[in-house]
């Protein structure tokens, strides 16, 4: 049988994002079509305003302008994320902060990284790369006159996610003829093999496709509640399981943080994320070791004693994900295949990049369904342990000892093995590009140096200067040079922002 409709339940950022990858894939396949079945009833979560630098090769491949894009969904730009507080305020009373930059300097990383290391002179962001600097001094990544999607460093974006989600939609009925129904759907049909064979909905009937996608989010009706995938909990890895999130004005002329804030607290963090008109503030803790009330507390506390002039929601978090995320003739995208709590801007890198894999290698019959189904769950489960390591990371390097939450957290047995004998390795030789031997590690080797080294986690053993010491100095005193210009010559964050909105960027 061949495979030639394709349904999408679900809207939102998943969804639309699912419909613009499979929609562009389907353009070459006249007999493929792409629905998308959205419930009118169901709004955007609006939590992941924070996106990582891979969404703008998704941006430009579906076509859209960034120009366009900024207009139209409360853009910024984000370089960093700023994390503040996650070590002991006592050993660290000065600085307690540290960027995880989205600027990756490629090979000259490895000398610059040695000869921080012999020496340990400043922090490990600023020795590696100008946007440290740039992150501090609130500059952008890119200038008027450059190209869309091209930058002097490199970005990814905050951004209003029901706008994004409209753009997503816009463009992929436009241009990818994905048909849109409005509508709910209350019952799914399974065929003799246990298969999905059509949907019962509340407006349009009953619809059968050959194939589904499922990013109705947490309610996961096709993937948990019609095919009974199990789900794998991390809730013994990652602790937060709540956040309070709320949406702060600004004033018109209000400086932008080119990047996101991440202060960590007793048990869990705070995101702060700020577009062009409001702040996005939640606060992320875990309920075994903070009450709702105390949550209140310190929320209200950070945003200076005016939480009661803003609407709040508590959010309840499932953090794992499904054991399959391809089960029969059903793919979960989105939160209905996992969530990882939205440190690192995750669940939107995780949906964009199953999306993108599926879309290259969608089959075009039943046939293909096997080799191709397995392959996807082996990468996808892959993908999200590693994705969990990575967050831990963040967690169990702290000398935090204020709470029983951060003291849990560096117990190993609340880590996975593989991280744990990453530790180990890493205790004695600093990271290098061999301990990430697969392409499917969404994070790799620069993410995790600005992360242990931010957090001053470094190899025991004395590392020797390298051999080319002239060279690499060079290149250091090349790299505060460029410091020096970028920092005086791009634009204020802000005065970008404006400036596109008034003139737009270059075409590509």
């Amino acid at each position: 049988m061949d495979i030639k409709k394709i349904a999408i339940v679900g809207g939102g950022t998943a969804g639309w994002l699912a419909a613009n990858h499979l929609g562009k894939a389907a353009l070459s396949n006249e007999h493929l079509s792409v629905t998308l079945i959205e419930s009118p009833d169901i709004p955007t979560i609006g939590v992941g305003e924070g996106t990582v630098p891979a969404i703008r090769q998704s941006l430009q491949s579906f076509g859209i302008s960034e120009t366009e894009f900024i207009r139209c969904c409360d853009v910024t730009f984000k370089q960093s994320i700023k994390f503040a507080n996650w070590q002991d305020k006592v050993k660290h009373p000065e600085n307690n902060f540290y960027h995880h930059l989205f600027d990756m300097p490629g090979p000259v990383t490895e000398g610059l990284t040695r000869l921080w290391l012999s020496r340990k002179t400043g922090t490990y962001a600023e020795a590696v790369s100008p946007q440290h600097a740039v992150c501090e001094a609130y500059k952008s990544p890119k200038t008027i006159s450059d190209a869309e999607y091209k930058g002097h460093l490199g970005y990814a974006y905050h951004l209003n996610a029901a706008k994004f989600a409209k753009l997503l939609g816009v463009n992929a009925k436009a241009n990818f003829n994905v048909k849109h129904i409005s509508a709910n759907v209350n019952d799914v049909i399974m065929g003799t093999e246990g298969e999905i064979k059509s949907l019962v909905t509340d407006t349009a009937g009953t619809l059968e496709f050959d194939f589904y996608i499922d990013c109705s989010g947490f309610a996961s009706l096709l993937i948990d509640k019609a095919l009974h995938v199990p789900f794998i909990s991390k809730a013994d890895q990652l602790f937060v399981d709540k956040a309070i999130a709320v949406q702060v004005p600004t004033d018109a002329d209000s400086v932008i943080p080119p990047f996101t804030i991440a202060t960590a607290h007793q048990a869990g963090w705070i995101w702060d994320i700020a577009l062009s008109h409001r702040r996005g503030v939640g606060f992320v803790y875990s309920t075994k070791y903070m009450d709702d009330a105390t949550a209140l507390v310190k929320l209200d506390k950070y945003l200076g004693g005016k939480l009661a002039e803003y609407q709040h929601r508590t959010l309840p978090m499932t953090v794992g994900y499904r054991e399959r995320s391809w089960e029969k003739n059903c793919v979960a995208l989105g939160l209905a295949q996992g969530f990882l709590e939205p440190l690192e801007a995750t669940s939107i890198l995780l949906t964009d990049f199953a999306a993108g894999f599926l879309a290259d290698r969608f089959p075009a019959s039943a046939t293909q369904l096997t080799a191709v189904r397995d392959r996807f769950n082996h990468v996808m489960g892959y993908a999200w342990e590693r994705v969990v390591d990575f967050i831990k990371l963040h967690y169990c390097l702290s000398d935090r000892s204020d709470s029983q939450f951060w003291i849990d957290n560096r117990d190993p047995k609340t880590m996975s093995v593989e991280l744990i004998k990453r530790l180990s390795l890493w205790q004695d030789f600093a990271p290098n590009r061999e301990d990430f031997f697969s392409k499917f590690e969404v994070f790799d080797l620069e993410n995790y140096l600005y992360v242990l080294f931010g957090m001053n986690k470094t190899p025991d053993c004395k590392i020797s200067l390298p051999d080319e010491l002239a060279h690499i100095e060079k290149q250091g005193q090349r790299l505060e040079e460029v410091t020096r210009q970028l920092v005086k010559e791009l634009p204020n964050h802000r005065e970008l922002l404006e400036k596109i909105k008034q003139y737009g960027l270059q075409k590509l």
